[in-house]
């Protein structure tokens, strides 16, 4: 007899309360994400008030007044402003001149030396005239003796003892005998050499007892009562230049004198090499203080503007193709845009923007900004005034 095995009852109770649990475990990870979501969501406003406060307290300290900036300023005045260049140029003598022998022999005497002063036919030396004295004293003789035998040929022809080519002989021995007298005569006269203008004797080519040949070099003369100034004129100022007929010429050399000069003349075509145009200026020179090969400088003034406004050029400020300056109005910075016109040297024109009598701000202008409260510590009326 088998007994059969009997289950053991379950408890209704157990599975509604597995369920639960079950459900309470998959609930824990969404809880845990909207915690972490609401701690973000708290932090976030905490980062937030913490910004709008620090933004509070910067707002706050831009309230406060900041210190006035210390400015020098510069009251504007009309003045003369000139577009002016400075070229190189060299000082050249009016004329320089080699005396050449005009005939052979040897140097008998001289009769200058060099850095002697000589007029015009004054005798520099003398070459031995012996053979050119007896050469005119032969042909003079045959002139003489031609001529009297032409006159007899003549009257010989009208008693027409004679014929018509026999005189015609006669009469070109005497031309040809006259011209070789004249021609003896004038090579006489060229032993003495002498000068053909004023001037100094720059270099003496010859020593006595020297034998010369023709065309050999006897003497430099240079003519500097007044001296010309070469200078190259570039392509670009060749029409300024056509309008001008003085020109302010400095000499180191001199100390730093400057001279005027007029135009002499202005080449039409230019330096090969150099590309310029050359220009001579005609400077008085009585005194001969300006010598030859002195280097110079030569100022052209292309334009002139006689009551301009001119402000220095560091007190621009270029921002987005725009130059702008600083003024000072009541005791605030105030931007002023302004055009530009002509410059010289440091400083330059204002062509439109600014007034007579506005304070531009000199010192201190990169440090403001427009509407920046500034102090000015100084006022001039000269940019010169600065380095006192």
């Amino acid at each position: 007899m088998h007994s059969e095995s009997k289950t053991p009852t379950e408890n209704p109770s157990a599975a509604p309360a597995a369920k639960k649990r079950k459900w309470l475990w998959r609930l824990i990870p969404v809880s845990f994400l909207l915690l972490l979501a609401l701690a973000i969501v708290l932090m976030g406003g905490k980062i937030k008030s913490e910004a709008e406060a620090l933004q509070e307290e910067k707002a706050a300290a831009m309230q406060q007044k900041q210190p006035d900036i210390n400015v020098v300023s510069l009251a504007l005045a009309p003045s003369a402003i000139k577009d002016r260049i400075s070229l190189p140029a060299s000082v050249m003598p009016w004329v320089n001149l080699t005396v050449l022998t005009e005939v052979r022999g040897k140097v008998t005497t001289l009769k200058v030396r060099e850095g002697q002063r000589v007029s015009r036919g004054d005798i520099i030396a003398h070459i031995d005239h012996r053979d050119y004295e007896n050469t005119l004293r032969s042909t003079r003789a045959s002139l003489s003796a031609a001529k009297a035998n032409l006159k007899r040929l003549s009257e010989l022809q009208r008693e027409r003892l004679s014929t018509r080519s026999q005189l015609d002989d006669a009469v070109a021995q005497v031309e040809s005998l006259q011209a070789a007298m004249d021609t003896a005569a004038l090579n006489l006269e060229r032993c003495a050499i002498t000068a053909p203008m004023d001037g100094i004797i720059n270099k003496r080519h010859i020593e006595k007892g020297q034998y010369l040949n023709v065309a050999d070099p006897v003497a430099e003369i240079l003519q500097i009562d007044r001296v010309k100034i070469i200078v190259g004129i570039p392509e670009s100022d060749v029409e300024a230049v056509r309008r001008l007929d003085r020109f302010s010429v400095t000499i180191d050399a001199l100390g730093g004198q400057t001279f005027t000069a007029k135009k002499y003349f202005l080449s039409h075509t230019a330096d090969s090499q150099a590309r310029v145009f050359p220009l001579e200026l005609a400077l008085d020179n009585r005194n001969h203080e300006i010598l030859p090969d002195m280097f110079a400088r030569v100022e052209i003034i292309k334009n002139e503007i006689p009551d301009g406004l001119a402000v220095p050029l560091y007190a621009i400020i270029s921002r987005n193709d725009q130059h702008l300056v600083y003024v000072v109005e009541d005791n605030l910075a105030k931007a002023r845009r302004i055009d530009l016109g002509i410059q010289e040297g440091w400083r330059i024109q204002a062509k439109s923007g600014l007034q007579a009598g506005d304070q531009v701000i000199v010192v201190g202008q990169r440090s403001v900004n427009d509407g920046t409260a500034v102090k000015v510590v100084r006022a001039i009326s000269d940019i010169k005034e600065l380095n006192e």
